[in-house]
């Protein structure tokens, strides 16, 4: 068999290129560039390139239905493909209000409110940014008008979130669920990546289907797999890769826009087929983006039942 995957790709680096959705994009008019919000948008740019909800989930539509495959080296110099499906684990989606004013009859009422997000500098790397949420709740902030009207306006307002509890068994592909979310919440198929405030993001949980060639049973290739997203433009020109000491190739405008995953958890990873790859190196990125994505969940205050049951964590 032929694999399409270049030969210094270990398997880690090779399941999260196949995994990352490179979406569609767009430049905002820029007529339009002037009335971003300044604390999510802070750089001043010529162009900005956006991408619709509507246009990423696009991009699981065929993996949702098929799988995608990943093409893994193994230890005895055999290759196969193993293939994974895409479902929803969580989402949380926090914009402006004049983003959601047509949508906010579609939102459930008590959920406004967040923790605040402190301002963003240019100068910061992606993990420094990635935690400047002061962790101050909204009801610790005190009932003034002006102080919750900052609050919401760093933060923004929670649009709509979702976290997945039912068995794998019971799960429907992220394609499918998404389509039942957008019925009730319109604006997860219509809001563009520069509408969302820098706390939005999704989980998505691979779960392995099938590999071919067929016919043998491999305890590494049963391992699930939990990537964390961002889905706002203020991280666009921050790769995460970067920060853990694996620069990609700069994209250029217009060739669409990748969200590599900022975070990374694991479930029934045995053997050494994800961690045998640059020189051991893979093994301290899992652990690395692991570390991230706990922060991540830290700093937003939220308990995560996936990555709860990947890790090990039990809670009553």
């Amino acid at each position: 068999m032929i694999f399409d995957r270049e030969s210094t790709q270990s398997n880690l680096d090779c399941f999260l290129h196949c995994t990352t959705p490179t979406v569609k994009s767009q430049f905002l008019p820029k007529s339009e560039i002037r009335n971003l919000n300044r604390l999510w948008h802070p750089w001043e740019r010529e162009n900005v390139e956006y991408f619709t909800l509507g246009n990423l989930w696009n991009c699981y539509d065929e993996w949702s239905a098929y799988g995608v495959g990943v093409p893994i080296f193994l230890n005895n110099s055999e290759t196969l493909v193993q293939y994974y499906v895409p479902y929803l684990s969580a989402i949380q989606i926090f914009t402006s209000i004049s983003s959601v004013n047509g949508l906010r009859e579609e939102t459930e009422s008590g959920d406004g409110e967040r923790d605040s997000f402190s301002d963003s500098c240019s100068d910061e790397s992606y993990g420094d940014k990635l935690w400047r949420l002061d962790g101050c709740s909204s009801e610790d902030g005190g009932s003034e008008q002006d102080s919750l009207w900052h609050v919401n306006n760093r933060l923004g307002y929670l649009y709509c979130q979702y976290f997945e509890r039912l068995t794998p068994y019971g799960r429907v592909p992220l394609m499918d669920k998404i389509n039942g979310l957008s019925r009730r919440y319109p604006g997860l198929m219509s809001l563009r990546s520069v509408d969302l405030s820098p706390a939005s993001w999704m989980a998505v949980a691979w779960y392995p289907i099938y590999h071919i060639p067929m016919g043998r049973t491999i305890k590494d290739l049963s391992t699930c797999f939990l990537t964390y997203h961002t889905l706002s433009s203020s991280f666009q020109d921050m790769n995460p890769e970067d920060d853990i000491g694996r620069p990609e190739k700069k994209r250029k405008d217009g060739e669409g826009i990748s969200l590599l995953p900022f975070g990374l958890a694991t479930y029934k990873m045995q053997g050494n087929v994800w961690v045998s790859g640059n020189c051991g190196r893979d093994q301290e990125r899992l652990l690395s983006l692991l570390s991230v994505a706990d922060s991540w969940l830290k700093q937003l205050k939220v308990q995560h039942h996936d990555f709860n049951y990947f890790t090990g964590i039990r809670r009553g």
